[in-house]
């Protein structure tokens, strides 16, 4: 499965993640560093992406459309760019879990 990252999220995480996440990339390498939120969902949408987040926008609109694209939605306040990366490796089989469910719209996920 293929993580888009949004602009709240840092670059970095796309190289550190390829292992546990192939193809995934970050809003701006695919020109939407500055786009709507909606726009964002609809490139998701399009291209077969799940969006990772700390924005509750994307929950919301989780809710309001359903997927897909399905949400992952990081529920960290001010984290390191290091937390981010232990949360989803941490959560990764989870995450994956969730992609195969084609009921669900979002996931939250957060340290105990």
């Amino acid at each position: 499965m293929k993580l888009l990252l949004d602009s709240n999220l840092s670059q970095r995480l796309v190289e550190l993640l390829k292992g546990d996440f192939p193809g995934s990339v970050h809003v701006s390498a695919v020109g939407l560093a500055t786009a709507a939120d909606r726009e964002v969902w609809e490139y998701a949408k399009a291209e077969g992406f799940t969006i990772v987040s700390k924005d509750a926008d994307f929950h919301q609109m989780s809710f309001l459309h359903g997927p897909p694209p399905k949400v992952v939605w990081i529920r960290l306040g001010n984290a390191t760019t290091d937390d981010i990366l232990d949360l989803l490796r941490r959560s990764s089989m989870a995450i994956r879990a969730f992609a195969e469910d084609s009921e669900s719209a979002f996931l939250a996920i957060s340290k105990p």
